[in-house]
């Protein structure tokens, strides 16, 4: 839904500060993202939110009159001038009529009720399309640009300009930046993008989508304009507070969506902007969103205000490894990835500036589909579908993310291909998920609850997924006690921590150092870490721990649940041990039994293990306690805390010098043999997108 910024040439920056020496035109410098912080991390910034560095770009400052980018040609030439790009073939635009549609579905008003009751519904069928298009039986009673103009006084934002050309994708030639463009009003910008399009088309209505569709990919690769602007990112929302109006006061307004009962993001108890809370999508004549997967796997849902379609371009979410790898080899050359394996065209795609036809797909046999998303409609992406498109005219459109039971799949497998990428998260996954769980394990004790089919498949990937976690917990806690890892075990106060070396979220147990400073999750050979500050490692543990592990023993009673969990092990599944997963071959030989009481003896040399099934195991140990006394909850910040659960800047300000500082750290793999993220099943709403298929797991 949004574009993102990297950072600009060494050329385009010596020709911008030549141009700014002589002072042809008042362009003023100045890096769009600050220093890395609280704030990028709880934002949307086009993907690079998740990204440790913070990337930069160049805002063109000036007034809606005197702007033109006609006279700064000399440091655009490269970045807005078109070429021929021999591997992306648009002299035939036939292909553009051999897009099937996606599906529309047309609620009534009472099926209209609860959005997330319906999305649910047609998830099964849906989510098989990567899109989905739904017709309001609802109209805005007060228009998008009443409520931006009038009940939101003085509102105003800030364009970027987006390259209309496609480009080589290698070292010397891709999309490589936006610049920010002009500050508009809602009826400036208007009558700025009508005119552009009167000028071209000799008209002020909407033309045919199938002609517009072959106009956009025409001048995309030898047109004559050599850029377009579009206002993305801009916080707030078009939907009416009149309580008159219709869709505003209904749940449909996307203000309300994330704080729904069925919504999991409800659990978040700070907003994130894009995520949580809508953003507005202010377009003009073939205004682009780049080829993306939404952060995190999310759904996303996006609402068609006011003025000309859209186009929209979608893949399964099944197919997105196929589509990840269509793209590194025929549209990435070698020299722009910057990691080896699966992941190199991901990282890039996060960048979200990628464009290119999608008859490329098409050739290799990766499936796409088409919307055209008119006003008063709403465009539904589902859980790891990569989408596109481009604007038909001026339009205003708004979006933001949700997430239901039967996400957390899926969102396990982004947060794994984060940690690969050292990408810090957006989410906490974990924290989420243990909240999530721990809600419904206390509903289920109300035997009057009726359930619907849909909320059984949802709670059926909640469990599953918990059941997963939990184990690997409880080994992993096993394991470092047996192994005299941690000298110390001290209560966990905070919400959430981001591992330093990893930067996996840790909700339930980390382990920290003697100065606070190098919070470490469990998936880490924690005896071979050499922290500076000394060999003294502490536990911390939430203090619910044991609720949460009756929680998922109870769980897994259920032979469904118990089932799917083994279908897991054998498949190699372990999106929440990696890259520990090899190490507990050997547990139950090591006499280790699943869910184990680790009960921690406040006797020196002795820790005392009583398994469930009646055996205790006992073994040395240096000084086990619970040392509550070291601990200072003044360093809160020092241990990257979730700040009322969303994440902390922490990691931006020391991790990598901590990860510099602490030597012999755990080998965290062969990142060029990640097979983890291989495709999901067609099948994945109707298994609840439990089970992974074998070359899901990582090599």
């Amino acid at each position: 839904m949004v574009e993102g910024r990297v950072c600009l040439s060494k050329e385009v920056r010596n020709e911008l500060e030549l141009l700014k020496r002589k002072r042809l035109h008042r362009i003023k410098s100045e890096t769009v993202c600050g220093p890395s912080g609280v704030t990028n991390m709880m934002s949307r910034s086009g993907g690079d939110a998740l990204r440790a560095p913070a990337s930069c770009g160049v805002r063109l400052q000036g007034n809606a009159e005197s702007f033109s980018r006609s006279n700064v040609a000399s440091c655009e030439k490269d970045v807005f001038s078109k070429r021929k790009v021999d591997k992306f073939y648009t002299s035939d635009l036939e292909w553009t009529e051999k897009i099937p549609e996606c599906p529309v579905y047309c609620p009534t008003k009472e099926e209209f009720e609860d959005p997330l009751v319906y999305l649910q519904k047609i998830a099964p069928e849906a989510s098989k399309y990567g899109i989905c298009k739904i017709i309001s039986p609802l109209s805005a009673t007060v228009p998008a640009g009443a409520v931006l103009m009038k009940e939101k006084a003085g509102f105003k934002f800030t364009t970027r300009v987006q390259p209309l050309r496609l480009a080589e994708w290698d070292t010397d030639d891709r999309v490589t930046f936006f610049m920010s463009g002009r500050n508009y009003t809602f009826r400036d910008f208007e009558k700025m993008a009508n005119k552009v399009f009167s000028r071209r088309y000799y008209s002020a209505g909407c033309l045919p989508a199938t002609y517009m569709e072959k106009e956009f990919w025409h001048e995309i690769a030898c047109g004559k304009m050599d850029s377009v602007e579009y206002a993305c990112d801009v916080e707030g929302s078009a939907f009416s507070s009149s309580p008159s109006d219709l869709l505003g006061t209904s749940k449909w307004n996307l203000k309300k969506l994330s704080r729904l009962p069925k919504s999991t993001l409800r659990l978040l108890e700070t907003a994130i902007p894009g995520v949580t809370d809508p953003m507005l999508y202010i377009g003009m004549l073939f205004s682009i969103f780049a080829w993306h997967v939404e952060d995190h796997y999310l759904y996303s849902i996006n609402y068609h205000h006011c003025g000309a379609s859209k186009t929209w371009y979608g893949v399964p979410g099944h197919s997105a490894l196929r589509f990840e790898k269509v793209v590194k080899e025929h549209v990435y050359t070698n020299d722009v990835l910057s990691v080896d394996g699966e992941d190199g065209a991901f990282d890039v795609l996060l960048g979200k500036t990628t464009l290119f036809p999608p008859n490329i797909l098409l050739e290799h046999d990766v499936p796409v589909y088409k919307a055209v998303q008119n006003p008063g409609e709403f465009v539904i992406t589902f859980p790891r579908a990569y989408h596109a498109g481009f604007s038909h005219g001026f339009n205003c459109g708004e979006a933001v993310n949700f997430a239901i039971g039967d996400w957390f799949p899926l969102g396990a497998v982004a947060c794994l291909r984060y940690a690969h990428l050292n990408r810090v998260p957006l989410l906490p996954h974990e924290e989420l998920l243990c909240k999530e769980a721990m809600l419904l394990n206390s509903s289920l004790e109300l035997e009057d609850l009726d359930y619907s089919p849909a909320d059984l498949a949802s709670h059926h990937s909640i469990k599953a997924s918990f059941v997963k976690l939990i184990s690997f917990l409880h080994r992993a806690r096993w394991s470092i006690m047996k192994s005299r890892a941690c000298t110390s075990v001290s209560p966990n106060y905070h919400r959430t921590v981001v591992c330093t070396l990893c930067k996996r979220d840790c909700y339930i147990a980390f382990v920290n150092c003697s100065c606070y400073s190098h919070p470490v999750c469990l998936r880490h050979d924690i005896k071979s870490l050499d922290f500076p500050c000394g060999s003294h490692h502490c536990l911390f543990l939430r203090d619910d721990v044991r609720e949460m592990e009756a929680a998922a023993k109870k769980f897994e009673q259920d032979n469904a649940i118990s089932k799917a969990v083994e279908r897991q092990a054998e498949n190699g599944d372990d999106m929440y041990s990696y890259p520990l997963s090899n190490k507990f071959q050997n547990d139950v030989e090591d006499g280790y039994f699943p869910y184990c009481e680790i009960n921690v003896d406040l006797k020196p040399e002795i820790a005392t293990m009583t398994s469930a099934r009646g055996q205790t195991v006992e073994y040395g140990h240096n000084s086990l306690s619970h040392n509550t006394g070291n601990f200072r909850p003044e360093l809160t910040d020092a241990l990257s805390s979730f700040a009322a659960s969303t994440l902390c800047s922490f990691v931006e300000q020391v991790g990598s010098s901590a990860k510099n500082q602490v030597q012999g750290l755990a080998n965290l793999g062969n990142t060029n043999d990640k097979r983890f993220c291989e495709e999901v099943p067609e099948n994945t709403y109707e298994s609840s997108v439990l089970c992974l298929s074998r070359e899901d797991r990582p090599g």
